[in-house]
């Protein structure tokens, strides 16, 4: 975008007029005017470069006489005054651009909640708040040498961590190409230099290379009867920093630091296009992307490939009809030049805007701020995923997504009864990380339901905030009644398979902060909050009753020393090696005692363990606690009860494996009912680590219960 700083009032006035007519531009200019009556000259000078800018991006009359004001004379606080001389259009305008002044983006993470709030709020009411306010930062990012250190980083931040993505996600390529470059010129001042500067050293020979290259495509384009416009394209510093930086590669291994793009008229046309430029010069593997088949999730299409150009010069070429051009270069604010009367344009314009529809919708069902924030900064701010449904349509997800973010995306119920998944004709587990270009099927159970622990964001079967509002929302229709029913069935069921003894629901609910027991009950079942907060809760319990109760150690103790690198910390015995005993398969965090043996050093027993209160010498009891060091593993036998199926022994290792345990044995058996056991002893380190294992357990297609074995 040029830089427009040098542009006077006339001549903004006569721009209004031949772009709108002399009827519709009567609202801009008359804001221009209080501009220039009321407001110094750098207030005027940002009014009109804020406005320029968004004519340039095609902005209708109402948007401009907004920007004027707000940059002259209107108080964003009191626009009430405004809309008698200027419209209920433009009052709403000023009051949503009011509601992002007032966020602090240098606290999204401290005030995320409320900040990301106004944020989407504003963009739900209007999106041409946004794109005021994107203006809005090109001006400021220009000015930004007028600035101190402090404040120039602190924009720059802003600028690279909010404003680019979100002009990314609008398709706003010419506003995210010159914030980037901006911020990036900031906040690496040297590394923009040195790419600057390797640029500018072969910008004649790259400029000619790109001349010969379009002398020989318009040629051979003509020879085709394809009427085509063919133009070179600047490469941005910031884009080839992150492609050096993404690939590993040098600044001459950059294939796109020389560009050509070529418009034709109609999609047929890419392709045809496509095929010469092939037949010209020899592609290179990897490097050819179809955005017209699957476009970006800000709707950006066209065709990009590499090709060895003349010289054995590399070479970028995108090939888009002018229609895509239009799109790609304006992106939703392409809108507004439509506006009058496309059908066609309104229905892209709503595609466009229904992730952020979505968005508004799903954030009413997310009460903790962290979440919130995470899960609006995912689909928003990050990298999208495009994955393919059975049918060949193609969906966009957000980076690292499951296939449970894809069964909710097909719909609802395919997501309630989603019961596992394949990927290219393959099983695959419901927290597998979808990648671009999978195949996926869902598998559904016509009696399954959604598990709370996908809402454990520990376990990461969930990354989608619309996955996260439809399970929760499925929970919320179940009755109050049923949930707290469900609620107890989910603690007795963690209390049981962690061996937590001795407990009642009115206990779990006190260590968890609740006074009514019931309470408790129904938001589990509801899923407002997850087993593993009970979990966790219960395991820090366990290991704190077992230790009051443990029996006190001998009177005639030698002076405590260091704890021994076994991982435990022994109060009275002096380098002397230790052993978890085989009878209960002590982990850290489980609530200990030590045995001091005769040929076995000291041995580390659970404090519960039965061999403890009833077998062994009382004189031979020591206290012991675990140590700071971690790095030990410890014996932990588990059982998994499941129906009979292949491949089930592999998917268990491969959760084993997934979670970095080692599984040190394994049998299996026939049970009841066609169903098949395993008992396996895994190297645990921590019962955190136990207690994931089990939940991913649990989630395997056909898997009744995953517990841990008792000694």
């Amino acid at each position: 975008m040029a830089d427009l700083r040098e542009v006077t009032p006339a001549e903004l006035r006569e721009r209004l007029t031949t772009t709108y007519g002399e009827a519709d531009a009567e609202g801009p200019c008359r804001a221009l005017q209080q501009t220039e009556e009321l407001r110094s000259a750098a207030a005027l000078a940002r009014a009109i470069e804020v406005a320029m800018l968004l004519l340039d991006l095609r902005l209708d009359a109402p948007t401009i006489t907004a920007s004027l004001l707000l940059a002259g004379v209107a108080d964003a606080s009191d626009p009430g005054p405004l809309e008698e001389s200027f419209g209920t259009e433009v009052r709403g305008l000023i009051e949503g651009v009011g509601r992002l002044e007032q966020i602090q983006w240098d606290h999204l993470e401290r005030e995320a909640t409320e900040n990301l709030r106004k944020m989407f709020l504003a963009i739900a009411s209007d999106i041409r708040v946004v794109l005021i306010a994107l203006a809005d930062r090109v001006h400021a990012m220009r000015g930004l040498d007028e600035h101190g250190r402090e404040d120039r980083a602190r924009l720059a931040r802003e600028t690279m961590d909010v404003f680019a993505p979100l002009a990314n996600r609008l398709g706003i390529w010419q506003v995210k190409w010159e914030l980037e470059d901006l911020a990036f010129r900031a906040l690496q001042p040297d590394t923009y230099r040195e790419i600057g500067k390797l640029l500018a050293e072969k910008r004649a020979a790259r400029r000619a290379g790109i001349d010969e290259v379009m002398g020989v495509l318009r040629a051979r384009l003509a020879e085709a009867d394809i009427p085509a416009e063919i133009m070179g394209r600047p490469k941005h510093i910031f884009s080839i920093y992150k492609k050096m930086q993404r690939k590993g590669l040098g600044f001459e291994e950059i294939y796109d630091v020389s560009a050509v793009r070529v418009l034709v008229e109609e999609v047929g046309q890419c392709y045809a296009v496509l095929g010469l430029v092939h037949g010209l010069w020899s592609p290179i593997a990897g490097e050819f992307d179809d955005y017209i088949a699957k476009p970006k999730s800000n709707f950006y299409r066209s065709l990009h490939t590499a090709v060895v150009g003349p010289g054995g010069r590399n070479l970028e070429v995108q090939i888009r009809t002018r229609e895509m051009h239009e799109q790609s270069e304006y992106g939703i604010a392409a809108h507004w030049r439509y506006k009058e009367g496309s059908r066609a344009a309104n229905r892209r314009f709503d595609e466009k805007i229904n992730w952020l529809r979505q968005l508004m919708e799903w954030q009413k069902e997310v009460t903790d701020p962290a979440e919130l924030a995470a899960s609006l900064k995912t689909e928003v701010f990050q990298e999208q995923v495009y994955v393919f449904t059975p049918t060949g349509e193609v969906l966009d997800l957000p980076a690292g997504a499951t296939p449970i973010d894809f069964a909710y995306r097909i719909h609802t119920q395919v997501g309630h009864r989603c019961r596992g998944a394949k990927v290219g004709g393959q099983i695959v587990p419901l927290d597998y990380e979808l990648q671009t270009g999978d195949r996926v099927e869902i598998i559904t159970a016509k009696n399954a339901k959604p598990s709370r622990d996908w809402l454990n964001p520990h376990l990461g079967y969930v990354r989608s905030a619309g996955a996260r509002a439809k399970i929760r929302q499925y929970f919320r229709q179940q009755a109050r009644d049923t949930s707290i029913a469900q609620g107890r069935e989910l603690v007795d069921r963690e209390l049981k398979r962690l061996g937590v003894e001795g407990l009642g629901h009115d206990d779990v609910a006190t260590l968890c902060g609740y006074d009514d027991a019931a309470e408790l009950m129904a938001r589990l079942g509801f899923g407002d909050i997850s087993t593993q907060h009970v979990a966790s809760r219960l395991l820090e319990a366990e290991r704190e009753r077992k230790q009051a109760e443990a029996p006190p150690p001998p009177s005639r103790a030698p002076k405590p020393t260091k704890a021994p690198t076994s991982g435990v910390s022994v109060a009275g015995i002096d380098d002397i090696m230790s052993s978890p005993a085989k009878c209960c398969h002590p982990v850290p965090g489980d609530a200990v005692i030590g045995y001091i043996t005769r040929g076995r050093g000291l041995v580390v027993h659970r404090s519960d363990c039965p061999n403890v209160s009833g077998n062994l010498e009382p004189e031979r009891l020591v206290e012991v606690d675990w140590g700071a060091k971690y790095g030990d593993v410890y014996p932990v036998e588990i059982e998994v009860i499941a129906g009979d199926r292949a491949g089930l022994l592999r998917d268990i290792a491969d959760v084993v494996t997934k979670e970095g345990v080692n599984m040190r044995s394994a049998n299996a058996y026939e049970g009841r009912d066609d169903t098949s056991i395993l008992r396996a002893t895994l190297e645990i380190r921590q019962s955190d680590q136990l207690l994931r294992v089990l939940s991913r357990l649990e989630q395997l297609p056909y898997v009744r219960t995953a517990r841990r074995v008792r000694g």
